[in-house]
């Protein structure tokens, strides 16, 4: 193959690239940092964490709790199957909850939603941990 012609195509390729947003598309898989948010972190053991019913009427109160105002952001969680000497993956379920700030965390403990989420569902696990953070 002719060089010139390499040299040209190379340089036409990176030019479309360029022009095409290469750049938005490498922005797109820089890490991003999480600042100045409460992260609230939920880990439950369900009584019957084997019994489908149960883990339906669970996911059916999550549901509910996704409704607060005060949530930026959520997710729910099983463990992941992974297995080293760190991990406790004895949990059935995890709920992670993002607020702008430790008074919108706060709000969500109040909010009726909330309450009526431990009131209703409380029978259903034995054990429940929270981890809060900030930022350092």
């Amino acid at each position: 193959m002719d060089r010139r012609f390499f040299s040209k195509f190379s340089l036409s390729a990176a030019s479309l690239l360029a022009i095409s947003g290469f750049d938005k598309l490498e922005n797109h898989f820089k890490k991003k940092v999480i600042k100045d948010v409460f992260v609230h972190q939920v880990y439950f053991w369900l009584h019957n964490p084997t019994n489908p019913d149960d883990r339906k009427k669970f996911l059916e109160g999550i549901e509910l709790l996704k409704k607060c105002k005060s949530i930026q952001s959520y997710h729910v969680g099983k463990p992941a199957g992974t297995s080293r000497s760190v991990i406790d993956a004895s949990y059935t379920y995890s709920w992670l909850t993002i607020y702008k700030n430790a008074e919108d965390e706060q709000a969500y403990q109040v909010d009726p939603i909330h309450l009526q989420f431990v009131k209703e569902y409380q029978h259903l696990w034995t054990k429940v941990i929270v981890y809060d953070s900030i930022d350092i």
